[in-house]
């Protein structure tokens, strides 16, 4: 944390630094003020001849400024609206990964139950993923997600102390089905991106009796690391799900 709020002071300096383009110390103050909260995901910034002038700059630097933050991910242009902070990620969901059905239909809101929540210390992966230091403590979630009766998804979350601490002491029956939502609105944190990874196995018998299946059953593993706007690992996630409704479409142009 000190690390970062040193970064965003050396993004908020009156000029920049030798060396470094006007428009670039433009996207790293632009960037400070919507890691400080100025700008809010989903919200508009001002517009470019706003900001321009507020910086004493022409408006094609500060057209280079946003075009930088653009391709970063970290803003969007709506046309004929203007230039947004944008939205984090909502629910990104695994079912994309699965098919399951309920009377013949497909289903694509699946319901979550948190079977197990705990704090410990974080082992030597999490706490390198997480950027954590020795000794640090993780809150862990085991959660299970359903369509209708028939249980899908078993997850186990770590969660980066004490960023999640409002969840840590919160009722779990009351959470939302979608967490990233949830996370933003109790947290104040923005799951901005997602790197998942894929891989098959088989299920233990704990892991099939949650599902309802057999000790030994194909399943297949999503592994995710998610990001905060500062590009901050904020979640270890993996999900399995049965192998035999895996199904996964990429086009390749």
């Amino acid at each position: 944390m000190a690390a970062e709020r040193k970064s965003v002071a050396a993004a908020l300096r009156d000029t920049p630094t030798p060396g470094q383009s006007r428009y670039g110390w433009l996207a790293g103050a632009l960037r400070a003020r919507i890691l400080q909260g100025e700008w809010v995901p989903g919200e508009a910034i001002p517009p470019e001849a706003v900001l321009a002038r507020s910086y004493g700059v022409a408006l094609g630097t500060i057209r280079q400024a946003l075009a930088l933050l653009v391709a970063d991910g970290l803003l969007e242009r709506r046309h004929g609206k203007g230039t947004f902070v944008k939205a984090g990620l909502g629910g990104a969901s695994m079912l994309r990964f699965f098919r399951f059905r309920q009377s013949g239909e497909l289903q694509a809101a699946p319901h979550s139950r948190i079977l197990s929540r705990k704090r410990r210390l974080a082992d030597l992966d999490e706490a390198d993923a997480l950027g954590l230091p020795a000794g640090a403590s993780v809150l862990v979630l085991e959660r299970l997600r359903s369509i209708g009766a028939q249980p899908c998804l078993l997850e186990t979350l770590v969660l980066p102390l004490p960023l999640f601490d409002a969840l840590a002491e919160s009722d779990t029956t009351a959470w939302d089905d979608l967490l990233y939502p949830m996370y933003q609105r109790v947290c104040g944190v923005v799951i901005h991106h997602a790197a998942d990874h894929l891989s098959f196995g088989q299920f233990t018998g704990q892991q099939a009796r949650r599902l309802d299946l057999e000790k030994g059953h194909p399943c297949v593993r999503v592994q995710r690391r998610a990001f905060d706007l500062a590009d901050r690992c904020v979640e270890l996630r993996s999900t399995l799900g049965d192998a035999f409704a895996f199904e996964y479409t990429a086009q390749v142009r």
